[in-house]
């Protein structure tokens, strides 16, 4: 299984004004994810579906990503909140996602305590924001045994 790992991008600054939950996406932010994004499609990157947080900027994060890469399911899952445990996210997908490619929007550092996760591999990834990742796995049964495949930043996406 492809298992595509997406940051959200740039977001306005939290604050007295905006609670965490609440931060939309700047146009800066919209701009690099659809660069990113069409980079990715252009490799034939297509999730089944989009897990997401359910912060209002992975939210609009994993709608951008909807359109750009033609999936139609997106589903909300606290399992991508910032604090929540990483080892949740593969158990989830195990139990509830019968897929061949999955994405998931969501935030760092908790991005990176996944990706740690995935690889099987006591590292935290430095997931810079619009960033996507993509890590292959092997069976859903008991650990996922996963290999990097490849990392797309929107500087990259910008030079393409």
């Amino acid at each position: 299984m492809n298992v595509y790992i997406l940051r959200h991008g740039e977001a306005e600054e939290g604050g007295s004004r905006v609670a965490d939950r609440d931060r939309k996406l700047t146009a800066k932010g919209k701009r690099d994810l659809k660069e990113v994004l069409k980079v990715a499609r252009d490799a034939e990157t297509s999730p089944d579906v989009i897990l997401t947080s359910p912060l209002r900027r992975a939210q609009e994060t994993a709608a951008i990503a909807a359109e750009v890469l033609g999936c139609k399911e997106i589903i909300e899952t606290r399992s991508l909140l910032p604090g929540a445990n990483p080892e949740q996210v593969w158990k989830e997908i195990c139990t509830d996602h019968k897929v061949d490619a999955i994405l998931l929007a969501g935030h760092q550092p908790h991005l990176g305590s996944l990706i740690g996760v995935l690889l099987e591999a006591p590292v935290m990834v430095d997931v810079k924001k619009s960033s996507l990742l993509r890590i292959e796995t092997h069976g859903k049964l008991g650990p996922p045994r996963g290999v990097l495949k490849w990392m797309l930043t929107p500087k990259l996406a910008k030079a393409e």
